[in-house]
Parts: structure tokens; sequence; C-alpha cells
């Protein structure tokens, strides 16, 4: 994979990122898990970060989340987090996966881009993994805006490209 097309990656991953991370920011204490919302905002937002961190990684086998994150996001009974996680919690996962994001982009070369990635329920090469996991960060950050917009008539603002190049 040629340099062009691993930084357009990047500069559009990093986007979703930090219009995630604005969001989280930009979330009132009293939105944050105000029980009326459901899902909650925090828990849409964990929701989203342990899925960007599993989907940078090769397969569901063998995959941890850092502390305190656990792996109940893949009970199929649907277990939440025994409790609400804080914003700096969330942006610290956040940053973790920012991270592991750039990492694996910068990583792809033109054989390893084409490699599988299982996660039980999907089978996709590596290149389509990050496509998918950054549908998934911009479904979910927009559905945060969406709150935020209801909550205070106010969210923050579309991000064309990442300001980290």
């Amino acid at each position: 994979m040629d340099a062009t097309t691993r930084a357009s990656l990047w500069e559009q991953f990093g986007a979703s990122l930090e219009m995630l991370a604005n969001a989280i920011r930009a979330c009132s204490d009293k939105l944050w898990a105000d029980p009326t919302r459901q899902p909650q905002f925090w828990y849409t937002a964990y929701h989203t970060l342990f899925y960007l961190d599993l989907y940078l990684s090769d397969a569901t086998d063998g995959f941890m989340p850092p502390a305190p994150f656990t792996l109940s996001e893949l009970d199929p009974a649907g277990v939440l987090p025994d409790r609400v996680y804080s914003k700096t919690e969330l942006l610290d996962y956040l940053a973790h996966g920012r991270g592991k994001a750039r990492a694996r982009i910068e990583s792809l070369t033109a054989e390893s881009a084409g490699e599988p990635c299982r996660y039980g329920w999907l089978d996709l090469t590596k290149v389509e993994a990050l496509l998918y996991n950054m549908r998934h960060v911009q479904h979910h950050a927009a559905q945060l805006n969406l709150l935020l917009r209801q909550a205070v008539n106010d969210a923050p603002h579309w991000i064309r490209r990442s300001s980290d190049l």
C-alpha cells in the first residue's frame, strides 16, 4: 500500500475519531448518564471505543481491552458494564484506540492489507476492517451529536480531515 493511500486512510479515520472525541468533550455532566435516555450517552461512547479497539485487532481470540474495561461488551446477553465510565476514562480509551489505528494504518503494505481479521461474526481483510471500523465510529459520533443537538441544541462541527497528519 502506497504512502498516499495510507495518509488518506489516516486523515479520514483520524477525523472520525476527532469527531467522537469532540462529542464526548461537549457532553454535559447531566446528559452523560441521564437514565431517561437509552442508551445513555456514556454507554454509546464506550460501545464505540470498545469496538474501535476490537476491530483494530486481528481477531476476537486473544483480544483484551485495557483496564478498567472488560469483555462484557461481547456478552450475547447484552450485559452492561458494572459502572458508568467517566469522560476521562473514555477519552483515555480513545487515545489508546487512536494510537492503535495510526499504527495499524502506518504498518499496512500491499500484502498485509489483504490479510484476514476474524471476529466471529465478521470475516474481513485488514483494510476492509479499517473502513468498517471508521464507518462504525462515524455512525456513533453522529448519533452522539444528535443527542447533543436534542439536549442542548449544540453539537461539534464536522471535521474534514484529521488535524494530526
